[in-house]
């Protein structure tokens, strides 16, 4: 029997393990031991496909250690279970964290895989008195899962988003509370918070929206808000680093420009005087951001 072996990637991620955390993140392996910057996020923050992800960018443009604390397939139910990605952000200078859906997380209605929360485990017997007629063992994947109920219009759908919009603030209102240094939440995406987006787009952070991000405000310093336009839509492919067999894989996440983007948006509101001295408020027009402290 011929075994056909599978083909190497093209790029070394270089993964390693920071602190007691048994998550394999981005490497080359940055010191802790001086000042750094810190992401915390998903995929689209690990930056695979891409030779230099954001991160790295960031790690340039400011001259200061940039560590990259995003794993992939992560939701919030990963990053409220790792303590040590929460200790590790704290003894940073900044924080900054990207926002993730709300499908990918365990919530009173359904679990997750702890490590790949795209991963659906099963449903609660509350879901399953909500949705007698679903059979929950057909789906493996969240995406699967809330295709399928809207797809269905089912009516039991609308409770089960709000229980998703909930527990995602009471979940990030954990997250950023444990995080001692200051935060900047990311979003990344094809849309604005106040629009939508199908859920067969992988990059969005589904269910995620203004009121939500609002209700975040006293515990972070801002927020910067990269979306794509024609010259970094993630269906471009160029810049990428893909096998055949990754190609579709590729094309839903973000490329090298778009990286480069949300590099330069993180890097403007961190050092630029104008930005800095904008009051925060949530409900003035963005520039590319709600401004911030100045990063030291």
């Amino acid at each position: 029997m011929i075994v056909q072996e599978k083909p190497k990637p093209l790029l070394d991620y270089s993964p390693c393990r920071y602190g007691a955390s048994r998550i394999p993140f981005r490497g080359p392996e940055r010191t802790l031991d001086g000042p750094y910057v810190s992401v915390i996020g998903g995929s689209e923050s690990y930056g695979k496909f891409v030779s230099k992800p954001f991160a790295n960018l960031l790690e340039e443009r400011l001259e200061t250690p940039v560590v990259n604390l995003a794993a992939m397939h992560a939701g919030l139910t990963l990053i409220v279970d790792d303590p040590a990605i929460l200790t590790i952000a704290s003894a940073s200078q900044m924080t900054i964290v990207q926002v993730l859906g709300a499908q990918n997380m365990s919530n009173r209605y359904y679990s997750v895989h702890p490590r790949r929360n795209d991963r659906f485990v099963g449903a609660s017997d509350q879901m399953q008195a909500m949705f007698p007629d679903v059979d929950f063992t057909e789906f493996n994947f969240t995406g699967h899962l809330m295709s399928s109920l809207e797809e269905r219009k089912h009516p039991a759908l609308p409770d089960l988003i709000a229980e998703l919009k909930t527990a995602w603030v009471q979940r990030m209102k954990l997250i950023l509370s444990d995080i001692a240094s200051e935060k900047i939440l990311l979003w990344m995406s094809e849309r604005a918070p106040e629009e939508t987006a199908p859920l067969s787009d992988v990059m969005d952070p589904h269910y995620v929206d203004r009121d939500m991000l609002e209700a975040l405000s006293p515990y972070i310093a801002g927020i910067v808000e990269v979306v794509t336009d024609d010259d970094t839509a993630t269906e471009d492919m160029v810049g990428k680093l893909y096998t055949e067999g990754e190609k579709q894989a590729a094309a839903a996440l973000p490329g090298p420009a778009f990286h480069s983007k949300v590099a330069d948006q993180i890097a403007g509101v961190m050092v630029d005087p104008e930005q800095k001295r904008r009051a925060k408020n949530f409900d003035a027009p963005p520039l590319n951001s709600l401004p911030i402290r100045a990063f030291r």
